[in-house]
């Protein structure tokens, strides 16, 4: 798709969504099972399920899926899509981008080992490896879009912590 067939696929849905504000407005959801013999979360995805458990260093055995590296591996799909759109309409070629996400983390905090170490990531760098014939300016504004329009960089940065908490039940 380039940047014409880009910007005409996404016109209409721009018009509407500026006509009549409230059709933006969405609950994107996901959902998981658990059993009371198993410490696995079964998460629904878009290509089927996948088994969440323990990290390593928090007793698991590596064959699950570890949800704090797929919030990271999140990250990376959303900045990823977000930089080749962006790209796009700013009609910036590249031959190839690697993005590679780190997350500090100190598993003393979930672990409950010590009580002053933080449960969660204490930041998470993005790095991205852009082969391209594009100038630094370019390349800044292309990045600073990227990361304003990424909806997982942008509510990573934005949410209070206590809003993860938050049910229904």
């Amino acid at each position: 798709m380039d940047a014409e067939q880009l910007r005409a696929r996404q016109a209409p849905i721009k018009k509407r969504f500026r006509e009549t504000p409230a059709l933006a407005q969405r609950v994107l959801q996901a959902s998981g099972i658990m059993t009371p013999e198993s410490t696995t979360c079964e998460v629904e995805t878009f290509l089927g399920s996948t088994p969440a458990g323990l990290h390593t260093y928090t007793g698991g055995d590596g064959t699950e899926a570890c949800a704090a590296e797929m919030l990271l591996e999140a990250l990376i799909g959303c900045a990823g899509v977000t930089f080749s759109v962006v790209a796009k309409v700013m009609e910036i070629p590249f031959d190839s981008v690697v993005i590679r996400a780190e997350g500090h983390l100190d598993f003393r905090g979930t672990l409950g080992v010590e009580r002053d170490a933080a449960v969660g990531y204490e930041r998470i760098n993005l790095f991205f490896e852009i082969a391209t014939e594009a100038d630094e300016d370019q390349l800044a504004k292309l990045v600073e879009l990227t990361d304003r329009y990424c909806v997982v960089f942008q509510s990573l940065k934005s949410m209070e912590p206590s809003q993860f908490m938050k049910t229904d039940a």
